[in-house]
């Protein structure tokens, strides 16, 4: 197109061959061209992995209380957004059930989940956290493929 421009100027084009119609479009295909590059990527919308990564890591966190106060810990954790494993095996059954107690309370504040997992084992997370499925029922199934 430039050089149609060009030949014009010098008189050396044949202006016979283009009308005034046929170069006002030509003009206006070479802008909208010129408008859209070809690699038109929006960059507004590339989020680096790793940033991702690290703010929404999340974090599981294991206790195995030995007295009442640990309550406080565990707690905590729960209202700090980590899920909690708590295994009470070395403690007397009256003081876990305490300690399941507070803890039930402190889960029913914040909407979220205490579940059995084991024998004087118990999950309690959340309500971000999503547990599928639930560990009693998966032993039942390898007792019965056995």
């Amino acid at each position: 197109m430039a050089f149609n421009k060009l030949g014009k100027f010098f008189g050396i084009s044949n202006e016979d061959d283009m009308t005034d119609d046929e170069e006002y479009t030509g003009d206006q295909e070479t802008e909208d061209e010129d408008d859209v590059p070809m690699n038109n990527v929006n960059r507004d919308k590339v989020v680096s992995i790793k940033s991702g990564m690290n703010s929404s890591k999340s974090k599981i966190v294991l206790y195995e209380p030995r007295v009442y106060s640990d309550a406080k810990d565990v707690a905590q954790n729960l209202l700090s957004n980590k899920a909690v494993i708590v295994n009470f095996s070395r403690m007397d059954d009256s003081s876990a059930r305490r300690i399941v107690d507070f803890i039930t309370g402190t889960v029913y504040a914040l909407n979220g989940e205490i579940q059995r997992i084991g024998d004087k084992i118990f999950l309690a997370t959340p309500p971000k956290f999503v547990t599928d499925g639930k560990i009693s029922d998966l032993v039942d199934k390898k007792d019965n493929l056995s």
